[in-house]
């Protein structure tokens, strides 16, 4: 395997699937079960290429911070490569990824009936896309995977959406546009700060890791990153566009926006916002908690009165990615852990609840918690399915949503006790809303005579939920199965922000609230590791 583009081979697989889809014509129901089947087995093997990549992993913290490196020149005299590298963050995403596509386009089966050609072409270059921002090492090339997932992803919010669909598509791409067009600005101008000090324009980031840039060069910077991926995350003030585009998008474009798309936001703050630019992120920190600990509350606060189930969930993934930003602020080795399983354990079970909201709307025709009630008796399986991804979102112990919020909280206690206050109000509030739910969807009486004679799920819908609630379990029960990949990843990006604080700053207190060596008692989650020392690697290692 090691002779093998891994990479390449998981971004063309899909690639290859959309043109082959090309060539069917779509004028049939035969028809379309063939291209159904014909895209589901491409995302399939697409899954197996990231678990063979998964199984190819060193997690060993020693040698290269990233592995499965490809490099080839792409437009040399501008520095622009084709630059593709994993470390145990970015494979960890890549799987989420692989693991989810079959699982959204399983839930296609009912909910889309028309223009299945097209819809299958779009979700397959999504996914191309979204994996090709998991790895390019290169700004220009994750920047051209950034913006072109946003064409496939309006259209399947823009055709197979409902009411409303024209509107929350257009909304989602101006809002990624106008943040991603300022990121560009701060790209170009690493570019030209790297060739005013070699003479050479480069793109490559980690090169670009090693440019000594002023603080009040930073300072602008990392706001255009920052703004970039706090839209995408999404972070208040910017979540606007995300329920619309939850509410108004098929199931199946819910699972994967609330799946891997809101990720990306997070995977660029840890990838590039804060150790290209250590100080500006250090200073620009605090505001940014403050912001995710007021998302964690309000998106709480809203989801609570919503009478839509969907549009509930959709508020719920402001609360929690919240969470994840406020890990990533808090600039040290648990929070910064517990950001990155969040954003896996966020990704499986809210793409859970899309997908189950999904189910129970193709039977009803309607997602308004008041028209159900009492569907227990009716649907037993669904009823049982339901609870688990239900506990899985609001972080019982044992579940997968328990470990990521409790590293997060570990953190940001280390940081500052405050944000971990406002955080833990954040876990009380998504129990009241989601179990309230629970219980007007599922206990009571059968009040409506459309409930009384529901299917319950149907051997493809097991085939949707079951590894979704399995996978739940899992990772609340063996978490150092996914931490330990990530943790050599997290502690290079904890030292180089410390490494590149002002000496007057890096004092013991400091020290301890960012998980530097003062903090050394302090083991991380998943497994002991050396602590986290304030040297700066080179390059190749950060």
């Amino acid at each position: 395997m090691t002779g093998l583009p891994m990479l390449s081979l998981a971004i063309l697989l899909p690639v290859i699937g959309a043109i082959l889809l090309l060539f069917v014509r779509n004028t049939d129901g035969a028809k379309d079960g063939l291209i159904r089947n014909l895209t589901l087995a491409v995302s399939l093997a697409t899954f197996a290429v990231t678990l063979a990549l998964w199984a190819g992993f060193d997690s060993a913290p020693a040698g290269e911070s990233f592995q499965f490196m490809e490099r080839h020149p792409w437009i040399p005299a501008f520095g622009i490569e084709y630059f593709l590298g994993i470390d145990g963050l970015s494979l960890m995403l890549i799987v989420l990824t692989g693991f989810l596509t079959p699982i959204a386009l399983l839930t296609s089966w009912d909910s889309i009936g028309s223009r299945v050609k097209e819809f299958s072409i779009f979700m397959l270059v999504l996914e191309a896309a979204m994996i090709g921002v998991f790895c390019a090492l290169d700004l220009f090339l994750f920047y051209v995977f950034w913006d072109i997932l946003l064409i496939p992803m309006y259209f399947l919010i823009g055709i197979w959406g409902y009411d409303q669909r024209v509107y929350a598509a257009v909304k989602f791409i101006l809002y990624t546009l106008a943040g991603s067009v300022l990121m560009l600005v701060a790209i170009i101008g690493l570019s030209w700060m790297h060739f005013a000090a070699t003479g050479q324009y480069s793109f490559n980031v980690l090169e670009l890791y090693a440019l000594d840039i002023p603080f009040n060069v930073q300072y602008w910077f990392f706001l255009a990153f920052a703004l970039a991926f706090a839209i995408k995350v999404p972070l208040f003030p910017f979540h606007t566009w995300l329920p619309d585009a939850h509410v108004q998008a098929p199931t199946p474009g819910s699972v994967i926006l609330a799946g891997v798309l809101l990720k990306m936001g997070g995977y660029g703050l840890i990838r590039f916002a804060f150790p290209l630019f250590p100080e500006a992120g250090a200073y620009f920190a605090p505001v940014i908690a403050m912001l995710s600990v007021v998302a964690i509350i309000y998106g709480a606060l809203v989801a609570m009165v919503q009478p839509d189930m969907k549009k509930l969930v959709a508020y719920s993934s402001v609360s929690h990615m919240g969470f994840v930003v406020l890990g990533i602020t808090t600039l040290n080795v648990q929070g910064i852990q517990g950001a990155s399983f969040q954003m896996l354990a966020h990704g499986v079970s809210t793409g859970g609840l899309f997908a189950l909201v999904g189910m129970m709307s193709d039977r009803r025709h309607t997602r308004l918690i008041s028209e159900y009630g009492g569907i227990k008796a009716v649907m037993p399986k669904l009823t049982a399915a339901f609870l688990v991804i239900t506990l899985a979102s609001v972080g019982l112990p044992g579940m997968n949503g328990f470990v990521g919020e409790f590293l997060i909280m570990l953190g940001a206690f280390q940081w500052d006790a405050r944000y971990a206050v406002g955080a833990g109000l954040g876990v009380i509030l998504s129990a009241v809303y989601m179990l309230w739910m629970f219980q007007r969807l599922f206990y009571g009486p059968v009040t409506n005579d459309h409930n009384k004679h529901l299917p319950d799920l149907s051997f493809r819908e097991w085939a949707v939920i079951g590894p979704l609630a399995a996978m739940a379990i899992v990772m609340g029960v063996f978490p150092n199965v996914f931490l330990k990949p990530m943790g050599p990843a997290v502690d290079r990006i904890v030292e180089r922000v410390i490494a590149h604080q002002p000496a007057s700053a890096r004092t013991d207190s400091d020290e301890f609230r960012r998980g530097g060596p003062a903090a050394a008692h302090l083991p991380a989650f998943d497994s002991p590791r050396p602590p986290v020392t304030t040297s700066v690697r080179t390059a190749g290692g950060y």
